[in-house]
C-alpha cells in the first residue's frame, strides 16, 4: 500500500514539475532579439562548467569560437580547452530554415540539431554521444541561450538520459 502511495506521489511531482517548464514563446517580447547569425558571426570567447546530477562541478572549460556566415549557413568552429588540459574541437554547420528556425550538424552530434529563436532566447535541442573513460553514452541536450546585449549571451543546458536530468552545463559567451 505504501509503495503504491509513493509511486503516485512521484507521478504527481513529475507532472507538476513538467508543467513548470519554460516555453520558447514566453520570450516573445524580450529584447534584444537573439539573431543567431548576427551574434555568432566573428570571434567569440566562452567559458563554462559541467555539473553532475548532484550539482557538483565536474569540469571547467574555455572555448575560442570563430563564426562565418555564407548565405543561409553559419559555420562555428569551437576550440575547447578543459581544466584538465584536454582539448577538443567541434565544427557546427547551422542552416537557417526560416526567420526563426534552424537546424545544425556536427561530428559528435547524433542526427540533426533543431533550434528556434523567439525574442532574446534560442532553444537548441540535440542528441550527443558523450565519451566516458571506457565507453560512450547517448544523452539529450536541451540548450537555452539568452542574449543579454550586443556582446553577451548566457547558456544553460540540461543533459538528459531517459527523460531524467543527469547533468547541466552553464556557459557564458562574449563577442570580441
Amino acid at each position: 500500500m505504501m509503495n503504491r502511495f509513493l509511486q503516485m506521489c512521484g507521478i504527481c511531482i513529475a507532472l507538476l514539475l513538467g508543467g513548470c517548464s519554460s516555453d520558447i514563446k514566453d520570450y516573445q517580447s524580450s529584447m534584444p532579439a537573439f539573431n543567431v547569425f548576427e551574434y555568432f558571426d566573428g570571434e567569440l570567447t566562452a567559458w563554462g562548467m559541467v555539473q553532475d546530477y548532484t550539482d557538483k562541478q565536474t569540469r571547467r572549460f574555455e572555448v575560442s569560437i570563430v563564426g562565418t556566415v555564407e548565405g543561409d549557413t553559419l559555420t562555428l568552429t569551437e576550440d575547447f580547452v578543459f581544466d584538465d588540459g584536454e582539448t577538443d574541437q567541434r565544427i557546427w554547420k547551422i542552416t537557417r530554415l526560416s526567420d526563426s528556425e534552424y537546424q545544425g550538424v556536427a561530428d559528435d552530434i547524433i542526427g540533426v540539431a533543431k533550434g528556434r529563436e523567439v525574442g532574446n532566447a534560442l532553444q537548441w535541442q540535440y542528441d550527443f554521444e558523450l565519451q566516458l573513460e571506457d565507453s560512450s553514452v547517448v544523452v539529450s541536450f536541451d540548450d537555452w541561450l539568452y542574449r543579454q546585449d550586443d556582446k553577451h549571451v548566457f547558456n544553460v543546458t540540461s543533459i538528459n538520459k531517459f527523460g531524467v536530468e543527469v547533468g547541466k552545463i552553464t556557459l557564458f559567451f562574449q563577442k570580441k
